[in-house]
Protein backbone atom coordinates (compact mmCIF):
# COMPACT_ATOMS: atom_id res chain seq x y z
CA UNK A 1 0.00 0.00 0.00
CA UNK A 2 0.91 3.30 -1.38
CA UNK A 3 1.63 6.29 1.68
CA UNK A 4 -1.28 8.35 -1.22
CA UNK A 5 -3.29 6.02 0.21
CA UNK A 6 -3.59 6.90 3.62
CA UNK A 7 -2.94 10.78 2.89
CA UNK A 8 -6.21 13.53 3.33
CA UNK A 9 -3.83 16.51 2.91
CA UNK A 10 -0.39 17.68 1.05
CA UNK A 11 0.63 21.20 1.74
CA UNK A 12 3.31 22.92 -1.06
CA UNK A 13 5.75 25.30 -0.33
CA UNK A 14 6.02 27.74 -3.12
CA UNK A 15 9.40 29.56 -4.12
CA UNK A 16 11.89 26.79 -4.89
CA UNK A 17 9.05 24.14 -4.83
CA UNK A 18 6.90 25.45 -7.27
CA UNK A 19 8.07 28.32 -8.94
CA UNK A 20 11.33 30.16 -9.21
CA UNK A 21 13.01 33.47 -9.66
CA UNK A 22 13.40 34.64 -12.95
CA UNK A 23 16.99 36.23 -13.87
CA UNK A 24 18.57 38.62 -11.38
CA UNK A 25 17.14 41.01 -8.49
CA UNK A 26 19.72 43.25 -10.39
CA UNK A 27 18.21 43.11 -13.68
CA UNK A 28 14.60 44.50 -12.28
CA UNK A 29 16.31 47.34 -10.43
CA UNK A 30 18.34 48.37 -13.45
CA UNK A 31 14.80 48.25 -14.91
CA UNK A 32 13.35 50.38 -12.68
CA UNK A 33 16.12 52.81 -13.07
CA UNK A 34 16.66 53.09 -16.12
CA UNK A 35 12.89 54.21 -16.46
CA UNK A 36 13.74 57.09 -14.87
CA UNK A 37 17.12 57.97 -17.04
CA UNK A 38 19.27 56.46 -14.48
CA UNK A 39 21.82 54.17 -15.20
CA UNK A 40 22.00 50.34 -13.79
CA UNK A 41 23.03 49.67 -10.11
CA UNK A 42 25.88 47.68 -9.44
CA UNK A 43 24.43 44.10 -9.48
CA UNK A 44 26.20 42.22 -7.02
CA UNK A 45 26.40 45.52 -4.55
CA UNK A 46 22.83 45.54 -5.15
CA UNK A 47 22.51 41.48 -4.36
CA UNK A 48 24.28 41.96 -1.65
CA UNK A 49 22.49 44.84 -0.06
CA UNK A 50 18.96 43.84 -0.92
CA UNK A 51 20.04 40.57 1.38
CA UNK A 52 20.92 42.56 4.53
CA UNK A 53 18.06 44.87 4.09
CA UNK A 54 15.65 42.08 3.59
CA UNK A 55 17.07 40.03 6.38
CA UNK A 56 16.81 43.65 9.10
CA UNK A 57 13.37 44.06 7.84
CA UNK A 58 12.88 40.43 8.55
CA UNK A 59 14.00 40.69 12.12
CA UNK A 60 12.49 43.72 12.82
CA UNK A 61 8.82 43.55 11.27
CA UNK A 62 8.74 39.99 10.71
CA UNK A 63 5.95 38.38 9.02
CA UNK A 64 5.59 42.03 6.42
CA UNK A 65 5.43 44.02 9.33
CA UNK A 66 1.69 41.81 10.85
CA UNK A 67 2.10 42.77 14.11
CA UNK A 68 3.29 46.07 13.91
CA UNK A 69 -0.01 46.47 11.41
CA UNK A 70 2.75 48.18 8.74
CA UNK A 71 0.86 48.06 5.27
CA UNK A 72 2.79 45.94 2.80
CA UNK A 73 3.70 48.73 0.16
CA UNK A 74 5.49 50.58 3.35
CA UNK A 75 7.61 47.19 4.55
CA UNK A 76 8.56 46.99 0.98
CA UNK A 77 9.34 50.77 0.33
CA UNK A 78 11.65 50.58 3.47
CA UNK A 79 13.32 47.55 2.64
CA UNK A 80 14.36 48.80 -1.20
CA UNK A 81 15.19 52.32 -0.02
CA UNK A 82 17.55 50.44 2.58
CA UNK A 83 18.94 48.43 -0.44
CA UNK A 84 19.38 51.33 -2.33
CA UNK A 85 21.88 53.62 0.56
CA UNK A 86 23.66 50.06 1.73
CA UNK A 87 24.35 49.30 -2.42
CA UNK A 88 25.33 53.21 -2.32
CA UNK A 89 22.64 54.89 -4.27
CA UNK A 90 20.75 57.67 -2.20
CA UNK A 91 18.30 59.12 -4.34
CA UNK A 92 16.11 61.86 -3.82
CA UNK A 93 12.37 61.39 -2.99
CA UNK A 94 10.88 61.99 -5.96
CA UNK A 95 13.11 60.03 -8.04
CA UNK A 96 13.98 57.19 -5.71
CA UNK A 97 9.39 56.83 -5.58
CA UNK A 98 9.24 56.60 -8.90
CA UNK A 99 12.00 53.83 -9.06
CA UNK A 100 9.94 52.37 -6.03
CA UNK A 101 6.80 52.28 -8.09
CA UNK A 102 7.96 50.15 -11.09
CA UNK A 103 10.09 47.79 -8.58
CA UNK A 104 6.82 47.23 -6.71
CA UNK A 105 4.68 46.89 -9.37
CA UNK A 106 7.27 44.34 -11.45
CA UNK A 107 7.24 41.88 -7.85
CA UNK A 108 3.76 41.74 -7.69
CA UNK A 109 3.13 40.33 -11.13
CA UNK A 110 4.26 36.93 -12.36
CA UNK A 111 7.16 38.71 -14.36
CA UNK A 112 9.66 38.03 -11.94
CA UNK A 113 8.83 34.57 -11.38
CA UNK A 114 8.77 30.68 -13.41
CA UNK A 115 6.91 27.94 -12.94
CA UNK A 116 8.31 24.78 -12.90
CA UNK A 117 6.23 22.62 -15.53
CA UNK A 118 5.66 19.88 -13.44
CA UNK A 119 3.50 21.88 -10.50
CA UNK A 120 0.27 22.30 -12.08
CA UNK A 121 -0.47 18.63 -13.49
CA UNK A 122 0.78 17.49 -10.05
CA UNK A 123 -1.24 19.88 -7.94
CA UNK A 124 -4.23 18.96 -10.18
CA UNK A 125 -2.92 14.97 -10.07
CA UNK A 126 -3.39 15.03 -6.10
CA UNK A 127 -7.03 17.03 -6.09
CA UNK A 128 -8.13 14.27 -8.84
CA UNK A 129 -6.99 11.88 -6.21
CA UNK A 130 -9.35 13.21 -3.68
CA UNK A 131 -6.57 14.59 -1.64
CA UNK A 132 -6.44 18.47 -0.28
CA UNK A 133 -3.76 20.83 -1.51
CA UNK A 134 -2.41 23.31 0.96
CA UNK A 135 -0.60 26.03 -0.62
CA UNK A 136 1.84 27.41 2.50
CA UNK A 137 4.52 30.02 2.03
CA UNK A 138 6.77 32.63 4.13
CA UNK A 139 5.55 35.32 1.22
CA UNK A 140 3.09 38.52 1.86
CA UNK A 141 -1.04 38.54 0.29
CA UNK A 142 0.33 39.57 -3.23
CA UNK A 143 1.26 35.87 -3.98
CA UNK A 144 -2.15 34.80 -3.02
CA UNK A 145 -4.36 37.21 -4.95
CA UNK A 146 -1.94 38.21 -8.09
CA UNK A 147 1.38 35.93 -8.52
CA UNK A 148 0.05 32.17 -8.25
CA UNK A 149 -3.14 33.09 -10.25
CA UNK A 150 -0.88 35.21 -12.68
CA UNK A 151 1.09 31.76 -13.27
CA UNK A 152 -2.01 29.45 -13.26
CA UNK A 153 -2.07 27.89 -9.59
CA UNK A 154 -5.55 28.91 -8.95
CA UNK A 155 -7.72 28.00 -5.67
CA UNK A 156 -10.29 25.68 -6.85
CA UNK A 157 -8.83 24.10 -9.78
CA UNK A 158 -5.00 23.96 -8.16
CA UNK A 159 -5.51 24.15 -4.39
CA UNK A 160 -8.13 24.43 -1.71
CA UNK A 161 -6.57 26.44 1.01
CA UNK A 162 -3.41 28.89 1.42
CA UNK A 163 -1.59 30.09 4.52
CA UNK A 164 0.32 32.89 3.49
CA UNK A 165 2.99 34.18 6.37
CA UNK A 166 2.07 37.63 5.42
CA UNK A 167 -1.63 37.35 6.32
CA UNK A 168 -1.12 34.77 9.32
CA UNK A 169 1.33 36.69 11.68
CA UNK A 170 3.30 33.54 11.72
CA UNK A 171 5.72 31.97 9.52
CA UNK A 172 7.98 29.00 8.95
CA UNK A 173 9.56 27.20 10.71
CA UNK A 174 7.50 27.86 13.49
CA UNK A 175 5.19 24.81 13.99
CA UNK A 176 2.01 27.29 14.68
CA UNK A 177 2.29 27.73 10.97
CA UNK A 178 2.07 23.99 10.39
CA UNK A 179 -0.70 23.87 12.87
CA UNK A 180 -2.85 26.41 10.94
CA UNK A 181 -2.71 24.41 7.66
CA UNK A 182 -3.53 21.50 9.36
CA UNK A 183 -6.89 23.09 11.02
CA UNK A 184 -7.46 24.70 7.25
CA UNK A 185 -7.76 21.10 5.69
CA UNK A 186 -10.24 20.25 8.62
CA UNK A 187 -8.37 19.53 11.64
CA UNK A 188 -6.69 16.20 9.79
CA UNK A 189 -4.50 14.15 12.01
CA UNK A 190 -0.79 15.22 11.07
CA UNK A 191 -0.20 11.69 9.63
CA UNK A 192 -2.72 12.08 7.31
CA UNK A 193 -1.21 14.71 5.79
CA UNK A 194 2.30 15.28 3.34
CA UNK A 195 4.58 18.32 3.28
CA UNK A 196 6.43 19.16 0.30
CA UNK A 197 8.89 22.13 0.32
CA UNK A 198 12.75 22.94 -0.65
CA UNK A 199 14.30 23.62 3.20
CA UNK A 200 15.37 21.28 5.68
CA UNK A 201 15.14 24.02 8.76
CA UNK A 202 11.59 25.83 7.23
CA UNK A 203 9.68 22.97 5.71
CA UNK A 204 11.25 19.45 6.92
CA UNK A 205 12.34 19.61 10.52
CA UNK A 206 8.68 21.71 11.39
CA UNK A 207 6.59 19.34 9.81
CA UNK A 208 7.81 16.28 11.15
CA UNK A 209 8.18 17.72 14.51
CA UNK A 210 3.96 17.91 14.26
CA UNK A 211 4.25 14.64 13.22
CA UNK A 212 3.21 15.12 9.41
CA UNK A 213 4.94 13.04 6.39
CA UNK A 214 7.46 15.18 4.60
CA UNK A 215 9.65 15.23 1.53
CA UNK A 216 12.49 17.61 0.23
CA UNK A 217 12.40 18.44 -3.07
CA UNK A 218 16.23 19.21 -4.73
CA UNK A 219 15.61 21.24 -7.87
CA UNK A 220 18.84 23.07 -8.16
CA UNK A 221 21.43 20.34 -7.36
CA UNK A 222 22.39 21.88 -4.08
CA UNK A 223 25.51 20.40 -2.14
CA UNK A 224 23.29 20.39 1.22
CA UNK A 225 21.18 17.46 -0.38
CA UNK A 226 23.78 15.48 0.55
CA UNK A 227 23.32 15.87 4.38
CA UNK A 228 19.50 16.20 3.87
CA UNK A 229 19.77 12.40 3.04
CA UNK A 230 22.40 11.60 5.39
CA UNK A 231 20.20 13.01 8.39
CA UNK A 232 17.22 10.63 6.81
CA UNK A 233 15.32 13.37 4.49
CA UNK A 234 13.62 11.94 1.46
CA UNK A 235 14.92 14.42 -1.23
CA UNK A 236 13.60 13.88 -4.86
CA UNK A 237 14.52 15.64 -7.51
CA UNK A 238 11.33 17.37 -8.76
CA UNK A 239 6.96 16.84 -8.53
CA UNK A 240 7.39 14.25 -11.10
CA UNK A 241 9.65 11.82 -9.02
CA UNK A 242 7.18 13.26 -5.82
CA UNK A 243 4.06 11.92 -7.81
CA UNK A 244 5.88 8.30 -8.86
CA UNK A 245 7.35 8.12 -4.76
CA UNK A 246 4.02 8.47 -3.70
CA UNK A 247 2.11 6.00 -6.12
CA UNK A 248 4.74 3.21 -5.13
CA UNK A 249 4.48 0.79 -2.15
CA UNK A 250 8.63 2.19 -1.23
CA UNK A 251 6.99 4.96 0.07
CA UNK A 252 5.31 3.29 2.87
CA UNK A 253 8.48 1.55 3.68
CA UNK A 254 10.76 4.13 3.60
CA UNK A 255 8.36 6.08 5.97
CA UNK A 256 8.38 3.04 8.21
CA UNK A 257 12.35 2.45 8.20
CA UNK A 258 12.43 6.38 9.73
CA UNK A 259 9.91 6.15 12.54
Amino acid sequence: MSLLSKLRCVTVDVTGTLMAYKGELGDYYCMAAKSVGLPCPDYKRMHEAFKLAYKEMATNYPCFGFDAKMPNVVWWKTCVRDSFVRAGYDYDEETFDKIFKRIYSSFGSSAPYILFPDSQPFLRWLRGKGIKVGIVSNAEYRYRDVILPALGINEGSEWDFGVFSGIEGVEKPNPKFFEIALERAGNVKPEEVLHIGDSIRKDYEPAKSLGMHAILLDRFKTPDAVEWRKSGGIVLPDLIAAQEWLSSEKSTLKESILC
